[in-house]
């Protein structure tokens, strides 16, 4: 993955900290033997061959781009998984695919809001159902994960009908938030969506889900002038 120039960059200071949710903020669940698994559920039948997860991802992809709606999605996977799981028991799986936020990741958020002249965002491949979850659940039935509510902008590829890498979803978070080009700094786990962040011009930098997401961050922050070192 090639690097934009940083000379480009020079006058032009950070004025955005745009974040992605799972993977950045937001431990997820990786497969679906582990959604299962979080959902205290076993792994049934051929759910979980090639075959399935393709559809599944397929409808996945549909239902994050805002095509399906819950009720649409969670018929399609009852079908997909040729009806080993309930619907019930399938939204306990696309529940449990949220696990916990990244130790420190709020307080990076916090120290973010009392930064002058920068603002906050969230540019994420997400649904309906994983999006409720930034607010507490009015029964307590499901954890919530309340340090995206935080940012100031937030975006999100079911309400924009498009999704990462496509560079229209990025265009569109442009125009509903005024911040364009190395104005924006980008976190995301995944290296097709930097590739294409980096593509439209924005500075954009992949984050090790696996490790310590916060120290990457702030490291990065630091490079990018946005926090002192």
């Amino acid at each position: 993955m090639t690097n934009p120039d940083p000379q480009l960059w020079l006058n032009i200071p950070v004025r955005m900290v745009c974040f992605d949710w799972g993977g950045v903020i937001l431990r997820i669940c990786r497969s679906w033997a582990e959604g299962c698994a979080a959902a205290g559920l076993p792994v049934r039948g051929n759910s979980a061959s090639p075959d399935l997860r393709v559809r599944r991802r397929i409808a996945a992809e549909e239902y994050q781009r805002g095509r399906f709606t819950t009720a649409e999605f969670l018929r399609s996977l009852e079908s997909i998984v040729e009806n080993v799981y309930s619907q019930v028991e399938l939204k306990r799986i696309h529940d449990g695919f949220l696990v916990e936020e990244y130790a420190g990741v709020d307080r990076l958020v916090d120290r973010l809001a009392n930064t002058a002249n920068i603002e906050t965002g969230m540019l994420s491949n997400t649904n309906e159902l994983h999006w409720q979850r930034q607010h507490a659940d009015s029964n307590a039935s499901v954890p919530h994960f309340p340090t995206a509510s935080r940012l100031n902008h937030r975006h999100a590829s079911h309400l924009l009908g498009h999704a990462k890498p496509g560079h229209e979803i990025y265009r569109a978070f442009e125009r509903h938030t005024g911040f364009r080009g190395p104005e924006v700094l980008f976190f995301d786990d995944l290296a097709d969506n930097i590739a294409a962040a980096r593509a439209v011009g924005w500075r954009a930098e992949q984050i090790d889900h696996t490790g310590d997401t916060a120290a990457q961050m702030h490291e990065h922050l630091q490079r990018h002038g946005v926090f002192a070192r």
